[in-house]
């Protein structure tokens, strides 16, 4: 449906003709950009035209799709008013901003993760109403901010002289359900919102960030978090609740990231990083900017994801223990990799294993970072060595992270295994690189993981040239119910 405003929209045709799309072209942007979020639109040629030349403003999720498909095509994020459809639903936006002040991050944040109760609610899926595009300039602000000024000088809030509306205009979701004063947060309210956020981890690590268990996180989010964020507390707790928030925040953006939603990884990882300042913690803003680069660095954003993993060593410098800054550099290490500058990853990637070399069992090593060890570093330097093609490193790097126990780490196994396959085809080894495949299919149905799928699908594609081979055969089939299964 649209309605229709007063006049030609000219502010659209102007970016659509400074983009190079044309109307049919856009009409096929934003229909792919629906189907990815299970919305079946049928757009055309005369549909972008009436939008122009009428004014007529379509309804739902589609300036929102609109919005993204240009930005896609310009690469960069592209604003509602820049289109001439400002007036439109701005809820997909939401999550996008870095603000300075301590009261509007924490209204950016909760309006966030209310967001996805939306969602929910109208049967858009966890994710699915943060409509729009991954642009990797969108985090071009928060990471300079954060670097200019990683700590706000004081979170302390008294809810009490605060007056905040929840997004459907209810009461202040800090106040008590019987409409009592807003709610006093305690060192022990944090420490719930801690062991959740340990649960969480443990869940996506074994099972992939689409399963029911990690998908809670974002009901958390917003049933425990957003509360606590809204009432009153000291600096001190004030503190320890952002860093709390900012834990979980990130791990839903890490799960967002893993099953293949971008959008919301994107918006869930810029709050995150906001509340790690407000939370004063940079080792942990750092996490947050390494998360954001191996994103980026997914994504094909190598240069990109440079710039982000060394915005997080660069304020670490002296602060965080061996442990950590051995993560950050491999982050680096595999930016570079996929820019293909070979001497730089090599260089990173000697650096993180020094650090982990120096590094303790003593150290006072922060919880999030409890996955990360030398089968992690293994299986990094092995897609290091894998994007800049040079095989024989890739199996030696890979044979060693295999060579670690995989029953808390499933899907990390299984992106080792497939990495391992990939290696023995470009070695040549056709049967080794099928029976690995095989092992990671085995591994990848167990989990709910896209980003695995899409490693299984790399897999597949790369052995097309060998497709008439019983064993390449066998394995597409052994793969099929994996790829015809929602993500």
């Amino acid at each position: 449906m649209s309605r229709e405003q007063r006049g030609p929209n000219e502010k659209l045709g102007t970016v659509l003709a400074l983009a190079g799309i044309s109307n049919a072209g856009l009409a096929r942007r934003v229909n792919d950009l629906g189907a990815q979020r299970g919305l079946t639109l049928r757009y055309d040629k005369t549909s972008v035209a009436r939008w122009v030349s009428k004014g007529m403003v379509p309804q739902g999720a589609a300036p929102h799709l609109i919005a993204a498909a240009i930005g896609q095509k310009l690469g960069r994020p592209v604003p509602l008013h820049e289109i001439g459809l400002a007036d439109a639903d701005p809820a997909p936006e939401v999550g996008l901003a870095f603000p300075r002040d301590v009261g509007a991050a924490v209204k950016s944040a909760t309006e966030l993760y209310r967001l996805d109760l939306a969602g929910r609610r109208t049967g858009g899926g966890i994710w699915q109403s943060l409509a729009g595009s991954f642009a990797v300039s969108a985090y071009a602000t928060p990471a300079s901010r954060w670097l200019i000024t990683p700590a706000d000088s004081s979170v302390a809030r008294d809810a009490s002289h605060a007056s905040h509306a929840s997004l459907d205009g209810g009461p202040d979701a800090a106040h008590q359900d019987d409409g009592g004063p807003p709610m006093k947060v305690g060192h022990s309210d944090v420490l719930k919102l801690r062991e959740a956020a340990e649960d969480a981890r443990r869940w996506d690590s074994k099972y992939g960030g689409g399963d029911w268990r990690s998908s809670m996180v974002p009901e958390c989010l917003r049933v425990e978090a957003a509360p606590l964020l809204l009432g009153s507390y000291s600096d001190e707790v004030g503190r320890a609740l952002f860093g709390a928030s900012a834990e979980l925040t990130r791990l839903a953006g890490w799960m967002a990231f893993d099953t293949g939603q971008q959008e919301a990884a994107q918006r869930y990882y810029i709050q995150a990083l906001r509340l790690a300042r407000a939370a004063a913690d940079v080792p942990l803003g750092g996490y947050v900017l390494a998360s954001m680069s191996l994103q980026a660095t997914y994504r094909g954003f190598g240069d990109e994801g440079v710039d982000l993993a060394q915005a997080a060593l660069e304020r670490n410098r002296g602060l965080a223990t061996a442990r950590t800054m051995s993560f950050f550099r491999l982050v680096e290490a595999r930016a570079h990799a996929r820019a293909s500058d070979a001497p730089a990853a090599g260089a990173a990637l000697r650096a993180a294993e020094g650090w982990l070399e120096r590094a303790r069992d003593g150290d006072n090593d922060p919880s999030w970072l409890g996955f990360y060890g030398y089968d992690r570093f293994a299986a990094d330097a092995a897609e290091c060595y894998r994007d800049l093609k040079a095989p024989r490193q890739v199996r030696r790097f890979t044979e060693q992270a295999l060579s670690r126990p995989t029953e808390e780490f499933v899907r990390s196994h299984g992106l080792r295994l497939v990495v391992s396959a990939v290696a023995e085809l470009e070695s040549g080894n056709l049967d080794a690189a099928c029976e690995q495949g095989v092992r990671a299919v085995e591994v990848a149905g167990r989990i709910s993981s896209a980003r695995t799928t899409e490693y299984v699908k790399d897999l597949l594609h790369r052995l097309e040239p060998y497709g008439d081979e019983p064993r390449v055969v066998e394995l597409r089939e052994r793969a099929r119910p994996l790829l015809v299964a929602p993500a």
